[in-house]
């Protein structure tokens, strides 16, 4: 099996610390050599101690979630021989609290809208296939105990050029 890692970095700088008055903002390094830059999310710590325009853990996992299913779609439409032009999805995730009392992001919602073409384009009964097949391949919704719940993944009927749903 593979195994996977980043590097995480914060550094306090000249801040007090103890009084819980420091920035959280930090740096994701990814291995490939992307530097993401991360904080808290302002729903948790306000600014000026996090960094709105930064990646907050909670936001990376809704991405992680979207991402791996939509790489899943992606696979599985080209293995059927489907040609998909593009793929937008407005992901969320909602945070509460688990039946145990815990905190978390309980449920993730994809919201897919897929754009197909050529002569051999899916309906819509195959393109919610899709997305259940992918569903069950995603190694990251495999691997936590959120739900995961696929909204509006279908198209809308075919153009008079073939293609299916709408440009992004």
């Amino acid at each position: 099996m593979a195994t996977y890692g980043c590097t995480i970095e914060w550094s306090r700088g000249g801040e007090a610390f103890s009084d819980r008055k420091y920035s959280r903002a930090h740096h994701w390094r990814f291995d490939g050599g992307a530097v993401v830059p991360g904080s808290s999310s302002p729903h948790s710590v306000r600014p000026p101690y996090s960094d709105p325009s930064a990646v907050d853990p909670e936001e990376a996992l809704v991405a992680a979630v979207s991402s791996c299913h939509m790489l899943w779609f992606l696979s599985l439409a080209a293995e059927q021989g489907y040609v998909i032009d593009s793929y937008t999805d407005a992901a969320e995730g909602h945070m509460a609290r688990f039946a145990d009392g815990r905190q978390g992001i309980t449920e993730i919602v994809l919201r897919p809208q897929v754009v197909v073409s050529g002569p051999a384009a899916p309906d819509d009964a195959a393109i919610d296939a899709l997305h259940h097949s992918a569903h069950g391949h995603c190694f990251i919704a495999n691997s936590i105990r959120s739900e995961v719940h696929v909204e509006e993944a279908g198209g809308t009927p075919p153009a008079s050029d073939g293609t299916r749903g709408s440009p992004a």
